[in-house]
């Protein structure tokens, strides 16, 4: 058993510009709190677009012909990522207590689950960098065709709050693994461990500019980002509605290239054939996981009716015994919400919920009196058109929704305008290979739930996103594809 770091010294407050740490031009500042005691753990320097603009001018050097960072042999930028993944390891019990801090999540996860994912992550793509190839094509005898896979350029990426190291390793990943230089803003929640990240960035030997971190908040220097025209490519993983305006906002600047991991409101399927004990854990997990701040959490659960009263009584069982408490603390499960607006809106749709005619089976309150803590929380009774049924809570509030056939939950699993994830637990192989070829969701896991791998792909269908993260598909939006046709002579 690891023990954690419960009062972790914040050692980086300050904007990351060009390798050096500076204050925001204006000077100003933004409280960042501990979710789990309300308590201020530091002022941060609040970048805003004046801010953006000086990272986006060091990215602008450091991306020009002829820099370091471009006559960097592919092979050593590997050895410069891997570097990173090895202090980042040495760091690993900082940087774990440093995340549960901040979000709120039980050090547990932080350390085992979501450290050992960024460590892969970024190893992952450093085994990357010497193997991005172009192509050879063949023409007309008196041409010669090839391709070459080039990086785009200047990369600005938004992080969210809920995993927020993980995410920042899914986006600096294949960014740097293709070549890239970045400004990167965390989010105004979270942006501890992104500025110790910087911190290593520096000491693993990257050149100035190549990454550039600048906290601050969504409609100022996340607006910055997502307008500026000397910017080639936004990321963005938050909400649907904040993508749109992301995505708007690339349009009518320069044309940003735009890769979006948006919301979701997975539907997890129960068939009556299901080990009920694997189900549970499966569902439980895809819901609870993380306070159920997950854009891929297992939201709606659908039971056949044969198996749906004995699967609910052992889904409740399991969610009424889910200890929910102090993030360091060896045996709790659940931390709290990461703030006061995500609190107060999750108990806005659980009071919704009860209006709306769904049963209460347990939860449904605050816990304590002190921090964002929500008691787990089970509806049975939902159907999609009330708006726990249909809109995405990012908490812990499970809705469960009982079925009869295959035909009938895909079309009801369909009927949504979100395409993240969906589950289905089953023992025919016939009913898996049914639902996941009919299913609209980017990813399908079968038995299982928030299994995720850096070599697999990430994304999600409908108004759940655009483009993939992760595996080689996460390189793809971060290369450009230049043809190259040389006229050749005709006579040798």
């Amino acid at each position: 058993m690891v023990t954690p770091i419960r009062n972790p010294d914040i050692k980086f407050k300050q904007l990351f510009i060009n390798n050096e740490w500076v204050n925001a031009i204006s000077g100003k500042t933004f409280p960042v709190l501990n979710p789990a005691t309300e308590g201020k753990i530091a002022d941060i320097q609040e970048g805003d677009k004046a801010d953006v603009d000086k990272a986006v001018d060091a990215a602008k050097k450091a991306f020009e012909p002829g820099s370091a960072w471009r006559i960097t042999n592919a092979s050593d930028r590997g050895c410069l990522m891997n570097k990173l993944a090895d202090l980042i390891e040495r760091d690993r019990l900082y940087l774990a207590s440093l995340e549960s801090l901040d979000n709120g999540k039980p050090f547990n996860d932080s350390y085992n689950i979501d450290l050992v994912l960024v460590i892969k992550c970024i190893r992952y793509y450093a085994g990357w960098t010497d193997k991005i190839c172009g192509k050879t094509i063949p023409m007309d005898g008196e041409f010669f065709c090839y391709t070459r896979h080039e990086p785009v350029g200047i990369c600005g990426q938004i992080i969210p709050w809920n995993f927020p190291l993980l995410m920042m390793a899914w986006k600096l990943g294949p960014a740097l693994a293709c070549g890239n230089v970045v400004v990167l803003k965390p989010a105004e929640q979270t942006p501890l461990t992104a500025l110790y990240i910087a911190s290593l960035i520096k000491e693993a030997g990257f050149p100035p500019g190549v990454v550039n971190v600048i906290p601050g908040y969504g409609p100022t220097a996340g607006a910055a980002i997502s307008e500026h025209n000397d910017i080639d490519k936004v990321a963005f993983t938050g909400s649907t509605e904040v993508g749109q305006i992301v995505m708007q906002a690339a349009a009518r600047t320069n044309l940003k290239r735009v890769t979006l991991e948006l919301g979701g409101k997975s539907p997890n399927v129960v068939f009556a054939d299901a080990d009920l004990d694997i189900a549970v854990n499966a569902c439980h997990n895809g819901l609870f996981f993380n306070m159920g701040q997950c854009c891929c959490a297992a939201s709606r659960t659908y039971v056949q009716e044969e198996v749906y009263d004995a699967f609910t009584k052992k889904l409740v069982e399991k969610a009424s015994s889910r200890v929910v408490g102090d993030p360091f603390e060896s045996n709790t499960m659940s931390g709290p919400q990461v703030d006061k607006e995500q609190f107060d809106k999750i108990l806005n749709l659980i009071e919704a919920g009860v209006q709306q005619g769904a049963k209460l089976e347990c939860g449904g309150k605050r816990q304590g009196s002190e921090g964002y803590f929500i008691q787990p929380t089970v509806f049975t009774g939902v159907t999609e058109d009330m708006r726990i049924g249909k809109e995405e809570i990012f908490g812990p509030v499970m809705q469960v929704i009982k079925f009869k056939t295959m035909d009938e939950v895909i079309k009801r699993a369909n009927t949504t305008h979100y395409g993240l994830a969906a589950a289905i637990c089953t023992k025919d192989i016939d009913k898996v290979m049914t639902y996941s070829s009919q299913v609209k969701a980017g990813t399908v896991w079968v038995n299982s739930f928030n299994v995720f791998g850096a070599q697999c792909p990430f994304g999600g269908f409908k108004m759940s996103g655009i483009g993939r993260e992760l595996g080689e598909y996460g390189l793809h939006d971060y290369s450009e594809v230049k043809t190259v046709i040389i006229k050749t002579p005709t006579k040798l």
